[in-house]
């Protein structure tokens, strides 16, 4: 029993570290709405400079103290102003990436100037012994639990008693209108960068006693504090003590069973954070939407003939240089697929995944085993590694049905790091006897000896061909129905489940092929000698891999070769120790800097500005052919057309409407259908039917429970009760994607396009009906079939002849409202919903709508629920209107009959003119 209570004390002084450590995490994110990455750096820091002027000048420990305490103020405070600041305008990837690349940079500066061993520093705290309630403690850990509590009662003080909290509120509410009341969001931002890495630079000068100075241990307290901050939910100084308080004492406590438990003590943040983010869905309250502004997309063209040259050529090189260089070029080329496996999941599913590495080392952990334990070969081992692996990425992709952006990186980065903690670091699990690893030999491939120890050059080779293999499938899937669904989820998950597209198999899948290309990687690394080494496979690496994946361009399959020379031991390297000796020591730093410029100066990475001169040079060659080559380069450059991609189809010629698309639709029965969010209700009772070929207009003042009528009808809130049915089946309880899949399409109010993607692609993501084995064909071969009939003459309908071709982003506004009801009509609904489709019509472009709401039912056979606040075209197209107010149907009736009800005049009273009432 006192053993329990001594170690539950101990792992208190521990938790307030980490409770401290998170203080400045929320500081952070409460003023400048960015989670830094780069606070454990920023920390660290400020630990080594403390420690720099007390042991190597001299400098008293407390004056000491306080210079670590404000280079890491500065450190905060240049990085708000010098990377954050300049992407206020960019996506949230850009500015999460950005606290990446500080650290990054801060992490190289310090291993290049102290290494990465760790540093043993005497505690300046009072360190005698104490004894609580029979347990004897460690003095220096009740200080630290009172510093912690200090703090945190300070802290709450402060912003929630000052004018400076009550500012951080405001900006972090609404920085417009914090603005209007001359609150500087910039400012605000700055002193809470400064404030929150001054306690950065504290936790990391108070905790270097008890767990030792080195980079790496300062960095990965990271997780912990994430931890504590999420039970905080980012904004409770008191309650992110708390949290962080426990995970301290659960550690301490898992700490007392030694090796029985490997691994499982330092696993408990990423266990903390697991249950926050699954339990609460979207646990940080993010401002704005994740990736506003979507990175850059590369074609995934495949030009065959420079291709094979580039490959020969590749080939060449590889069999006329030394050992040295081969080895680089494998470095360079395995790295390259790690980059490959992020653009899978980042760049095409919008996914942010801080898990590479992790992914990696569980392909070459597998595939290890598999020849150490079991005698298998090379071919057989590899293939093990990669398809094991993919179950194991399957599992990563569960926290992605939940949330996403930077949630989805702390999750994903605390499970790697737990994979890395109890199995990689796991002597039992991860070594052979007699081997520093998995000792797996020298390795053949049909026979053939290409043991990267005897042959670096064959090996790299093989290496080279399974890369071009590699890149090849990822650019087929680019191309495809699969890759047009990944990039229409990545784009508006809203808008891609309403097209009966499945939101949460697209993330599986995306995670399954990102995973097993990591393991690919890992593989080739682990088996380049004879004895596979996790040391390779360290976690925090992936954080490396990201950044040069935005280098390169996380969109662009030319991204990773180049983004890869920038690390440590690639091609890159070598040739820098070329040019300048020893300039491969600095690479590690160079890359962090290129990041930073790359993120201010180009978000889109060179991939966007090789495939920009590759494309201006096709033209320029193809134009000395002719105009019409010209014309082909053009479209081949904006289009990516190779024989297999949707091409622009002929809708001239396209079957009138009337012959070939009336379809024999199911009528909607809507039963006694209420939502409630909370105490209000939204919808109370509504009942409704639409039949195929009539339209039903449902109306009512703003906040009457329209939009959440439509949303409940097509699954998108859960706060629903009632009876859906679409003919005889009921729908009631079938996901979104399932009820659209079964005909109950519909429109947004926000519109909600794929902004990223062409109009033709938008329209292909909402016909397209791949079968279940599209997913590995599109592998393989990708291909998109004919335009359906019903589109094309769509497509005619609504006048998109000449946009097909256009980014959505260069629509007009009407245009663009057509293309949101032309895509909710080519998933060939029975019902179709349609929410404010006239709004910000001109009077002329409304009465058109009208018109073509009117032949969607009468020619297309199609019921259509018309939510619209200009009354006259509802009353001018409708057969049935149906008036809500407060939730509650207070009329239905033919247009006529609505005009005269005395309760419409009541509930409109103020909304509509005497003539618009009057029967």
């Amino acid at each position: 029993m006192d053993d329990i209570l001594r170690f539950a004390l101990l792992g208190l002084g521990l938790g307030a570290l980490y409770a401290l450590t998170a203080h400045g995490i929320v500081l952070v994110y409460r003023g400048s709405g960015v989670l830094n990455f780069a606070h454990g750096a920023i920390g660290m820091a400020g630990a080594y400079v403390q420690w720099e002027l007390a042991v190597n000048h001299g400098v008293p420990y407390w004056p000491a103290v306080a210079c670590g305490v404000l280079g890491s103020t500065v450190l905060g405070v240049l990085t708000h102003l010098l990377v954050i600041r300049p992407l206020r305008r960019a996506s949230s990837l850009a500015r999460l990436v950005g606290t990446l690349a500080v650290f990054i940079v801060l992490t190289a500066v310090a291993v290049k100037r102290y290494g990465d061993s760790v540093q043993l520093v005497p505690a300046k705290l009072p360190s005698g012994l104490v004894e609580i309630a029979g347990a004897t403690v460690s003095e220096d850990r009740i200080w630290l639990l009172g510093i912690a509590v200090v703090v945190t009662a300070a802290l709450h003080a402060l912003y929630k008693r000052t004018l400076f909290g009550l500012g951080t509120t405001a900006v972090a509410e609404n920085q417009g209108a914090a603005a209007s009341l001359g609150w500087s969001a910039d400012l605000i931002a700055a002193a809470n960068w400064g404030l929150g890495s001054a306690l950065a630079g504290l936790t990391g000068i108070l905790i270097v006693p008890v767990i030792g100075l080195s980079v790496t241990g300062l960095t990965t307290l990271l997780l912990s504090a994430l931890a504590a901050a999420l039970v905080g939910r980012f904004s409770s100084f008191p309650v992110t003590l708390a949290g962080g308080l426990v995970i301290g004492v659960v550690q301490s406590e898992l700490t007392r069973f030694g090796s029985d438990v490997t691994g499982l003590a330092a696993s408990v943040p990423f266990l903390v954070i697991a249950l926050m983010l699954v339990a609460r869905g979207r646990a940080l309250p993010l401002r704005g939407t994740f990736l506003e502004r979507l990175p850059a997309l590369g074609t995934g063209r495949v030009r065959r003939v420079p291709l094979a040259l580039a490959v020969v050529t590749g080939l060449l090189l590889i069999g006329l240089s030394s050992p040295l260089w081969a080895d680089a070029i494998t470095n360079t080329l395995v790295l390259s697929l790690i980059i490959l496996s992020i653009i899978v999941v980042t760049g095409y599913a919008g996914q942010v995944s801080l898990a590479a590495y992790a992914l990696a080392g569980t392909g070459a952990f597998v595939a290890g085993h598999a020849v150490a334990d079991w005698g298998w070969p090379f071919e057989l081992a590899l293939l093990a590694g990669v398809l094991g692996t993919v179950p194991i990425g399957l599992l990563f992709a569960l926290p992605a049905v939940r949330t996403r952006g930077v949630n989805l990186a702390i999750i994903t980065l605390g499970l790697g790091t737990t994979l890395e903690t109890m199995v990689f670091q796991n002597t039992d699990l991860s070594t052979t006897p007699g081997s520093d690893g998995i000792a797996v030999g020298k390795q053949t491939l049909f026979g053939i000896d290409i043991s990267g120890v005897d042959h670096p050059q064959r090996y790299a080779a093989v290496v080279l061909v399974m890369f071009v293999a590699a890149t090849i499938v990822v650019a087929n899937v680019r191309r495809s129905r699969t890759g047009r669904r990944l990039i229409a989820v990545r784009a508006n998950e809203r808008a891609a489940a309403a097209l009966g597209i499945d939101v949460r198999a697209a993330k599986l899948y995306a995670f399954g092929l990102s995973a097993a290309i990591a393991a690919l990687a890992g593989v080739l690394t682990g088996f380049r000698s004879t004895s596979v080494v996790f040391a390779d496979f360290a976690s925090f690496e992936s954080i490396t891999a990201l950044g040069l994946a935005v280098i390169g361009g996380v969109g662009f399959l030319v991204g990773p070769l180049f983004a890869a020379t920038f690390a440590a031991g690639t091609v890159g390297a070598r040739f820098g120790d070329l040019v300048l000796p020893g300039l491969s020591e600095w690479m590690p730093l160079i890359g962090g800097i290129i990041l930073v410029l790359t993120l201010v100066g180009n978000q889109d990475g060179i991939g966007r500005e090789l495939g920009k001169q590759a494309a201006a040079a096709e033209r320029r060659l193809l134009s000395k052919r002719g105009p019409k080559h010209a014309g082909v380069a053009q479209g081949s450059a904006e289009a990516a057309t190779d024989g297999d991609e949707p091409v622009a189809p002929d809708v001239h010629h396209a079957a009138p409407s009337q012959a070939a698309h009336r379809t024999p639709g199911l009528p909607l029965h809507v039963r006694d259908l209420t939502v409630r969010y909370g105490g209000v209700v939204a919808v109370d009772g509504l009942s409704f039917d639409i039949e195929p070929g009539r339209v039903v207009g449902l109306i009512g003042p703003n906040g009457a429970g329209k939009t959440s009528a439509i949303d409940a009808v097509t699954g998108f809130t859960r706060a629903a009760s009632g009876s859906v049915r679409l003919g005889d089946r009921n729908v009631t309880r079938l996901p979104v994607h399932r009820r659209a899949g079964a005909g109950l399409s519909r429109s947004f109010q926000s519109l909600e396009l794929f902004e990223d993607m062409s109009v033709l692609d938008n329209l292909y993501a909402a016909c397209d009906r791949p079968g279940p084995w599209a997913y590995l064909k599109d592998l393989v071969r990708p291909g998109s079939r004919p335009l359906p009939a019903h589109v094309l003459v769509a497509i005619r309908e609504f006048g998109l002849e000449n946009a097909l071709d256009r980014p959505v982003g260069d629509l007009s506004y009407g245009e663009r409202r057509l293309l949101a009801i032309a895509r909710a009509v080519a998933t060939s609904p029975s019902v179709l919903l349609l929410d404010e489709p006239a709004a910000g019509l001109s009077d002329d472009e409304s009465r058109e709508l009208a018109h073509l709401v009117r032949r969607l039912a009468e020619d297309w056979g199609m019921g259509v629920l018309l939510v619209e606040h200009d009354v006259d075209m509802v009353m001018s197209v409708c057969d049935e209107v149906v008036v809500l107010d407060f939730g509650h149907r207070i009329c239905v009736g033919t247009p006529e009959e609505v005009r005269g009800d005395p309760a419409v005049r009541a509930a409109y009273l103020g909304d509509l003119s005497p003539e618009e009432v009057a029967p």
